[in-house]
């Protein structure tokens, strides 16, 4: 075994990576020419002994040597899959300006560049988490018949609702995203990044400055894709080409999706696998207890993937599990076999909020509305919760809970403890005295301890239009949480929390309706929820029977 053979090898011991038993030759560089001429460069990790195997492709903005090259490239050719790991255009070599989520051309351009070679073997897979994911889903539906296999992990095939979350820009999140690929410049760049990026990003929003400088005050400078952002909302023809949401049913090739219950695109990568079955398809679905930038996902899912493509690429099913959906149940720490999801036999219970802080399944009794102030200058922060990277475990929400803009409604005691799977939503019955306001919701786990830690929340953006007011005032607003899979343990309490801020995690209401990063005053809302017999504010649940 040469020296560089070794290190990839003691490397992908050091992340616990699975070994096969191939030895694996690298080919470094190979220029891929895309339609305007520009060269983008990819190295071919070869398992040594074997004639033309079925190959992986991948395609990442955040390197291909390093940490990346070894999950991406060295993992899967030592088990037998030659694998094509390039970086896109404007990064590590790659020639041409990073384009964020423009990548429908170069990824058919490579695809037939990869088919073109005499090493190709007449059949391909693609993998990858997040953005290595999105860039399946651009080419995934066109790719030929060639492509046999897809396996992507904590990814969407549209980011725009991520971006925006319910209305409300997802700032934290996204600032992350933008310090992050502006640091990416040598293959260790993303150990350090993954750090310091998250840290930038968050300085950053806690600074006071305004939202349209936020970017240059992380990175050093302003970035184009931040500013067009904060220029395009969600029904702008900016995302016309960076949705491919539209395409998903018309894939033909066997789809492995993992997601976890704490990242940011669950929700979405859901809508994916609705829209596969609506199609007549039979993904594989797994959603376990992690984050978006989990260690333990990362490795689980390389190891899911070689069953995927051992089962599509060389016909080897004897490893796959018999349901195709697998949950793993936070509070019970249990790993469930289902055969969809939504998973069957689950049924919507409505928890109406009561006055004076209860939560019961009971109609609320006539009574006043509880109020509180939202003041977008001291705005109401959020404590975890998905983010896009560092560590999203569900924390202790109390400091959270002693605010005067947080309102809080607990239910008596589960004795017999109560499980939920599925979709969560809430109706709120609100007035404000602002056009433009947010309401925020969220679930926690309350413990006989007292700790209450948070399970899903969701946010929605009210503007003129939005959730119209009645002929007092009052909008019925509709709120999608984050879909969840929890045991709430015996001797446990529900809770529900109801506010206006998830600073920084979504960019605060100014209160005014001016556009997003222009926005010159805050103004503060007086919020009413309303919790009566013909106003019943309340959190649906996916009880299971």
């Amino acid at each position: 075994m040469d020296g560089m053979a070794l290190m990839r090898r003691l490397g992908a011991t050091a992340l616990r990576l699975p070994h096969g038993p191939h030895r694996v030759v690298v080919r470094r560089d190979l220029p891929v020419p895309t339609h305007d001429g520009v060269a983008l460069l990819a190295d071919h990790y070869v398992p040594a002994g074997l004639e033309r195997p079925p190959a992986v492709l991948v395609r990442s903005p955040y390197g291909r040597r390093g940490p990346y090259g070894l999950m991406c490239g060295y993992a899967f050719a030592t088990h037998g899959f030659q694998t094509v790991v390039q970086s896109v255009r404007g990064g590590f070599g790659s020639g041409g300006v990073f384009e964020p989520l423009d990548e429908r051309e170069d990824g058919l351009a490579t695809v037939a560049w990869l088919k073109s070679r005499p090493w190709f073997g007449g059949s391909f897979a693609m993998h990858g988490p997040s953005y290595l994911g999105y860039v399946q889903w651009a080419v995934a539906a066109d790719a030929g018949p060639e492509l046999k296999a897809l396996s992507m992990q904590v990814t969407a095939s549209q980011f725009r609702d991520a971006i925006h979350l319910g209305g409300a820009f997802a700032l934290e999140s996204t600032l992350t995203w933008v310090d992050l690929t502006a640091r990416m410049k040598s293959p260790l760049s993303g150990l350090a990044a993954g750090v310091i990026s998250p840290r930038r990003a968050r300085r950053a929003a806690l600074s006071g400055r305004p939202l349209a400088e936020l970017d240059a005050l992380s990175t050093g400078a302003p970035v184009r894709f931040f500013q067009d952002l904060l220029a395009n909302g969600p029904d702008t023809p900016f995302w016309s080409k960076r949705d491919f949401s539209h395409t998903v049913g018309r894939v033909a090739a066997p789809v492995n999706m993992t997601g976890g219950w704490y990242d940011v695109f669950l929700p979405w990568q859901l809508e994916d696998y609705a829209a596969l079955r609506a199609a007549g398809h039979r993904p594989h679905l797994t959603i376990g207890p992690w984050w978006h930038s989990e260690p333990r996902l990362s490795r689980d899912s390389i190891r899911e993937s070689l069953k995927w493509f051992r089962a599509h690429l060389l016909g080897d099913t004897s490893e796959l599990r018999e349901e195709p959906v697998r949950l793993h149940v936070t509070g019970a720490g249990e790993w469930r076999d289902y055969p969809d999801w939504p998973v069957p036999g689950v049924r919507g219970q409505r928890w109406n909020l009561q006055p004076e802080g209860g939560l019961s399944p009971s109609a609320p009794p006539h009574g006043e509305p509880d109020v509180y102030r939202y003041d977008p200058t001291h705005p109401t922060p959020c404590i975890s919760g998905p983010a896009l990277l560092g560590d999203c475990a569900p924390a202790d929400q109390r400091r959270l809970e002693r605010r005067r803009d947080v309102l809080t409604f607990t239910s008596p005691v589960l004795p017999d403890g109560m499980e939920i799977i599925g979709p969560v939503r809430a109706e709120i019955f609100l007035r404000s005295d602002r056009a433009h306001t947010d309401v925020v919701v969220r679930l926690c786990d309350v413990a006989p301890d007292g700790a209450s830690l948070n399970v899903c929340e969701g946010m929605r953006r009210l503007r003129p239009g939005a959730a119209e007011p009645d002929g007092e005032g009052v909008r019925r607003v509709a709120v999608d949480l984050w879909p969840a899979g929890h045991r709430f343990r015996p001797g446990h309490r529900l809770r529900v929390h109801v506010c206006s801020g998830a600073y920084p995690r979504v960019a605060r209401n100014p209160g005014t309706g001016e556009p997003l990063g222009a926005e010159t005053a805050w103004l503060a809302a007086r919020q009413e929820i309303f919790h009566a017999p013909d106003r019943p504010s309340a959190i649906i649940l996916p009880v299971t029977a």
